[in-house]
């Protein structure tokens, strides 16, 4: 997947635990950490929304685009669903 979660490199910055940011942000736990080990799929915009403000960042800070090989996004286009199906 072309895009990462940077949330552990974030709290080590804030020095704030996983369990502090669900507290403050009222996120789960599980979603927490999923986002922390960059083990997510898809994030819905209100939690991007409620880590950027309570650790005072932009999404660039969050997530990070890194696109990959041609050959790799090939493969990704021929698995994606057609918008039709």
């Amino acid at each position: 997947m072309p895009i990462h979660c940077k949330l552990s490199t974030l709290l080590g910055e804030k020095r704030m635990k996983m369990i502090e940011l669900s507290k403050e942000t009222g996120i789960s736990k599980t979603t927490i950490l999923n986002m922390y080990h960059d083990r997510v799929n898809k994030i819905h915009y209100s939690i991007i929304s409620r880590i950027c403000t309570v650790l005072e960042c932009s999404i660039d800070d969050l997530l990070e685009f890194t696109p990959e090989s041609e050959e790799a996004m090939e493969e990704y286009r021929r698995k994606e669903p057609k918008a039709d199906e």
